[in-house]
């Protein structure tokens, strides 16, 4: 059963159709919906006395034996209204919680989903005793922070201190990478957006990336870095990124920080937005209020209008006016790809320098490193080597051209030496 509370009068209510949607990703089977509209929850009970005895009654006669609330219960809340229904309760934070908790596949994936769920468990302990150990198993306790629920706080305390720990040392890692990045002059661009707009489908349009896709919400929870080649030649690094939601858990966005810092390191960000959903400017609101809370509001954006095979020309260009500069696109048919690629190469930061140089024979494999790192304008064979005309990152530039300088001096001395002997 979903239960809810909105101040608006009935009709089309978004935010519970998305719970609906995040409890089918979880893989409950939901019976029912009941809404109250008020301008803020009881205190005591999250609902009305007279609405928790309607949930109670609507829950046996549908057979639910689970409520799922779209807010975040306080302990006593969510203490009361089990007491009330006799039944579990969970809340929408530890509803989203259990979903990454099943997608997470890497052990930074899993250290980051355990540190949100002990956060999260961490206040709902005092006063329950041995009584959470009728609320183990099932939606809301599984993943690496499935242990058992009667652990003290100061267990509790000391996993969340290690797990810190353990997601600084990532962080630092990560910081490694990224300034490995920077040296090697490589643009980077990272795909955000609405959870289920399709930035994963994108990726694998792009690169060719195998990641995994399915038409739920979070399908995909670790971040993918591939590498793509622009219509210009240019190589840039395609970042894809965990998605966003209305509401997204403080715990989430606080444990997740040093995978969200991807975004904050990026030079372009691509903001997917799937054109075909009734509600995609709050859609685009939540993502904007997400990326502002990561301080990487003020980042170059193109927005990719996707899923228009969903919807007419018409309608999608209009979705693309209203919602700003970029493309429209079909990740999925591979329509607008090179448009989108077009758009991200005049976003990116001059980062490429030409030099033009001799390449020894003896040393061709310099060339391979060009092709590599930047792009090869020219290329002719002379009788003292390779004469190559290139644009390449600053950095690398600066190491050919010191070795070229180094191949100029062996080869005088070579000269020297032989008109010496003669």
């Amino acid at each position: 059963m979903l239960v809810g509370i909105h101040g608006v009068e009935p009709g089309r209510d978004p935010e519970i159709e998305e719970l609906a949607r995040l409890a089918d990703s979880a893989g409950a089977v939901v019976v029912g919906t009941l809404v109250q509209h008020r301008t803020k929850p009881v205190p005591a009970t999250f609902l009305g006395r007279g609405k928790v005895e309607e949930l109670k009654r609507l829950s046996g006669q549908l057979g639910a034996d689970l409520v799922i609330a779209d807010h975040e219960l306080t302990p006593v809340q969510q203490r009361n209204l089990e007491d009330a229904l006799e039944l579990k309760v969970i809340d929408r934070t530890a509803l989203v919680l259990d979903i990454f908790a099943r997608r997470a596949q890497t052990h930074e994936g899993r250290l980051q989903v355990e540190l949100a769920q002990m956060t999260y468990l961490l206040p709902r302990l005092t006063g329950r005793g041995t009584a959470l150990s009728r609320l183990g198993g099932g939606i809301g306790t599984r993943g690496p922070g499935e242990t058992k629920l009667e652990v003290d706080r100061r267990r509790i305390r000391r996993r969340i201190t290690d797990l810190r720990a353990q997601i600084g040392e990532i962080r630092q890692h990560r910081a490694l990478q990224r300034k490995a990045r920077r040296e090697a002059q490589f643009p980077t661009v990272a795909l955000v957006g609405y959870t289920n707009a399709g930035k994963s489908t994108l990726l694998n349009a792009l690169t060719d990336a195998g990641v995994f896709v399915e038409d739920k919400l979070f399908a995909t929870l670790d971040p993918t870095v591939r590498k793509v080649t622009l219509p210009n030649g240019q190589p840039v690094l395609l970042t894809d990124t965990v998605g966003f939601i209305t509401r997204l858990p403080t715990q989430l966005v606080a444990a997740f920080r040093a995978t969200l810092e991807e975004v904050t390191e990026a030079d372009v960000l691509v903001h997917v937005v799937d054109g075909s959903h009734p509600d995609w400017q709050n859609q685009m609101r939540a993502v904007s209020k997400v990326l502002a809370e990561l301080d990487a509001a003020d980042k170059p954006t193109i927005i990719a209008v996707n899923k228009t095979d969903q919807m007419p020309t018409a309608e999608a260009r209009a979705v693309l006016a209203e919602a700003g500069e970029g493309v429209v696109i079909s990740a999925l048919h591979k329509v607008g790809l090179l448009n989108l690629l077009r758009v991200i190469s005049k976003h990116l930061p001059e980062g490429l320098v030409k030099v033009r140089l001799t390449v020894p024979y003896a040393q061709a494999g310099a060339l391979s490193q060009m092709f590599t790192h930047g792009r090869v304008l020219r290329q002719d064979y002379a009788e003292d080597g390779i004469r190559v005309e290139a644009e390449l990152p600053r950095v690398q530039a600066e190491q050919l051209r010191a070795l070229a300088q180094r191949w100029s001096s062996r080869k005088r001395r070579n000269q020297h030496g032989r008109t010496e002997t003669d």
